[in-house]
């Protein structure tokens, strides 16, 4: 197993990892840029490979020509090494530098993967954020799909992933998401938003000017829309979907101010597929695995300069709180350029944090959604255990602590790990009061690894 010691290592190649990557190029750091995917951009800037590229891609992108000139750049800098197809599945804590980082480089599906690890001077993590999705009835079906896995199917495959379908969530994401489903061909039935107007209007309300620089993307969101006669309702929600082997219909209903429907206004939508976001959570794992302090949202505790609780290792984008990649990519300038030893400049920085709690106050999670649920409803779905087994085991044992909950459901211990369901099963026992709440996010092997890669690890230890 060979091992480097590049000054910085980034893990993550999304606007905060290509943004921090080429700041600590500019202060003179050596650089090793880590993605999981076969190319770099991440979430926001996935695109077709480089074997089949679109003529214009640009039309599904925002900030398009920031991330070709961030990718070309670190391209053709020799002080930059990109290593794609290389999965983070360890991180080893020892003294007190940063962390020890184990690597596994080849593609996920691949028998030999090459395996690195890596002692950097600095370690940045810019591991960006999972997409949401609250539970409902039928969510389980084929033909229900995450608005984010819609998005990547539309970006980078051109597929549309029904001919009816329902856009519903919570967040400005949704927008980009229609967008994206009317360009594959897709009739969009409906966007509908989980907060209502009330709160829509306090939360962005507040400094109307700050907002003027995304107006133009809005514009264009809202030009898709009229173009293609999409109904946006606000304080909706889907409820739940129907079908036998795959969705054919959703109900819908409005929402009061806390998300619980409002008896009544149940109705049914003919789909054939639904998208479906409530938001992000900060992909933490790596960062908790490192020892890093997170906060209740499960975000990373960061100062000014991107420095977590950990000697060494910074954090930036959507790690440490979800914001939006303007935010992302100052906050991985700041990170690269501090971790290399520079001066870092704050610039823009406030605005874009008020912009991040604009985001929060308009369409952050109410609990209502729990009203939703039935009793058989799914909630993790690796290992088909109900909302209401959960509530059952929890009542049963008097437990306060999540993982021996876990274990007396197996709620979380699947093949994802409770990266679908962690936050929803936290919030579902609330009411226990859980001592250790948070802890869905703890996962010292961060990724699938064979028993035959672990056995012929070269190092002994």
């Amino acid at each position: 197993m060979s091992a480097l010691r590049p000054v910085v290592l980034v893990v993550g190649a999304g606007p905060a990892g290509l943004a921090a990557a080429r700041a600590a190029r500019r202060a003179g750091a050596a650089v090793v840029l880590l993605d999981a995917a076969a190319d770099v951009g991440g979430q926001f800037w996935r695109h077709l490979p480089a074997a089949r590229p679109a003529a214009r891609e640009s039309l599904l992108h925002h900030g398009w020509d920031r991330f070709t000139a961030l990718r070309d750049a670190l391209d053709r800098d020799p002080g930059c090494e990109i290593v794609t197809n290389a999965q983070v599945w360890m991180v080893e804590r020892g003294g007190d530098g940063p962390p020890r980082v184990h690597v596994l480089e080849g593609p996920a599906d691949g028998m030999d993967r090459r395996r690195r690890a890596f002692e950097p001077g600095a370690l940045i993590l810019a591991t960006g954020a999972a997409e949401r999705t609250l539970p409902f009835p039928g969510w389980d079906l084929p033909g229900v799909f995450t608005a984010g896995a819609a998005q990547a199917l539309a970006k980078s495959e051109r597929i549309a992933v029904g001919r009816d379908v329902l856009a519903a969530g919570a967040g400005p994401f949704l927008l980009p998401v229609a967008g994206s489903l009317l360009r594959t061909g897709a009739r969009v039935k409906g966007v509908l938003e989980a907060g209502r107007w009330s709160r829509l209007a306090r939360g962005w309300g507040t400094r109307p000017l700050e907002l003027r620089r995304k107006a133009p993307e809005l514009a264009g969101y809202i030009r898709d829309l009229t173009r293609h006669r999409v109904p946006y309702r606000t304080g909706t929600a889907v409820v739940a979907a129907h079908g036998d082997d795959h969705v054919e219909a959703v109900t819908v209903a409005r929402l009061d101010p806390d998300w619980s429907p409002v008896r009544g206004t149940e109705r049914r939508v003919r789909v054939d597929a639904v998208c479906v976001s409530h938001g992000f959570v900060p992909r933490a794992e790596l960062a908790v695995a490192a020892g890093c302090r997170t906060g209740p949202d499960g975000s990373v505790v960061v100062d000014d300069r991107g420095r977590t609780s950990v000697e060494g290792v910074f954090a930036a984008g959507e790690l440490t709180g979800i914001g939006g990649s303007d935010l992302a990519l100052i906050e991985g300038t700041i990170a690269g350029t501090a971790a290399a030893g520079g001066t870092p400049e704050w610039r823009g920085l406030e605005v874009h944090r008020r912009f991040a709690a604009r985001l929060a106050a308009a369409h952050g999670i109410r609990p209502g959604w729990r009203d939703w649920l039935t009793d058989d409803t799914v909630i993790c779905r690796c290992e088909e255990v109900t909302a209401g087994e959960i509530q059952a085991a929890a009542a049963a044992t008097e437990s306060r602590g999540l993982r021996s909950l876990k274990l007396s459901t197996r709620a979380g211990l699947g093949p994802c790990q409770g990266r679908v369901c962690g936050r929803t099963v936290e919030e579902l026992l609330e009411k226990q009061r859980l001592l250790d709440r948070g802890r869905t996010s703890n996962r010292p092997i961060a990724a699938l690894v064979r028993l035959g890669e672990l056995a012929d690890l070269e190092d002994p230890e």
